[in-house]
């Protein structure tokens, strides 16, 4: 599945043109979902915290007990000279993935003698500035570590935010505001999510039950170091409804901001205007 153009893709050693096929029908990963990925940005000729998001994807494929096979600085070498074949001024998501293509006896373990890696790299334009987002309730929650690899950014847990994102569709909003396994909020069904309340910043507290993303820590990082009050913290659905502003967090588009949660409606406001200015001046001044 692509959702942008111009795709490139690195197997076996090797850039390719296009979406080329990389799995068989008998790998583990595609009969038995052991399917890591991560997900990084090319916007301006800048490429944020690349190394952290091929670190993750290392630590991910271990989560699932599969072998990871390309050291992170390597694969962060291997990424750039993908992007070279690119225009200076393309975006780029740029998506290193991990699976396993053996099982053991029982076939439910893979195997990690062999793990099957490709990264893509596509053309997927920013959000422009004024993009929103609106959030409605779902029933479904995120699981925990006991009963899901919550640790890892693996392809198996994103039919249950599928189901989070449709049922939200469904009732006219254009993503979901999920529960973590006690009831408080932990994310949207696609990011991290923050709320202003009087000036200060909060995010939910990383409890294990989702992803604590890159994008998300850097914003906390740029907010502490600007001076600006910046908190993880047990957070309810009531302390949303009664925020001032709410922004999604996530790679692919760094800061969304959030007009309206089921029927309480939020600004866009200066709170989140600054985090993403201070996201972009971090971003140029690491280039």
């Amino acid at each position: 599945m692509s959702i942008g153009s111009n795709i490139r893709t690195y197997f076996e050693g090797t850039w390719h043109e296009g979406d080329i096929p990389v799995m068989k029908a008998a790998d583990h990963g595609a009969w038995l979902g052991t399917t890591v990925f991560d997900g990084a940005r090319l916007v301006d000729g800048l490429v944020p915290d690349l190394e952290a998001h091929c670190a993750r994807v290392n630590r991910s494929a271990a989560a699932l007990m599969l072998t990871p096979t390309v050291p992170t600085e390597k694969m962060v070498e291997i990424v750039m000279e993908g992007l070279a074949l690119y225009p200076a001024d393309a975006a780029i998501y740029i998506r290193p993935q991990y699976w396993g293509i053996h099982g053991d006896p029982t076939a439910i373990i893979p195997d990690g003698s062999e793990t099957g890696f490709a990264i893509c790299l596509e053309e997927i334009p920013m959000a422009p500035p004024t993009a929103t987002t609106t959030l409605g309730l779902t029933r479904f929650r995120r699981p925990v570590l006991e009963t899901a690899v919550v640790n890892a950014k693996a392809g198996c847990l994103y039919p249950n935010n599928a189901r989070m994102l449709a049922e939200a569709r469904g009732r006219g909003f254009d993503n979901a505001l999920v529960a973590d396994a006690m009831g408080n909020v932990a994310e949207s069904a696609t990011a991290n999510v923050f709320m202003v309340k009087d000036g200060v910043a909060f995010t939910p507290i990383a409890n294990g039950t989702f992803l604590a993303g890159i994008t998300r820590g850097r914003h906390l990082s740029n907010m502490r170091s600007a001076g600006m009050e910046a908190h993880e913290a047990v957070l309810t659905f009531d302390d949303f409804r009664e925020a001032d502003e709410v922004f999604l967090s996530g790679n692919l588009h760094k800061v969304t901001p959030v007009t309206g949660f089921e029927d309480v409606s939020y600004q866009v406001g200066p709170v989140t205007r600054r985090v993403r200015d201070l996201y972009w001046d971090w971003a140029r001044s690491a280039a």
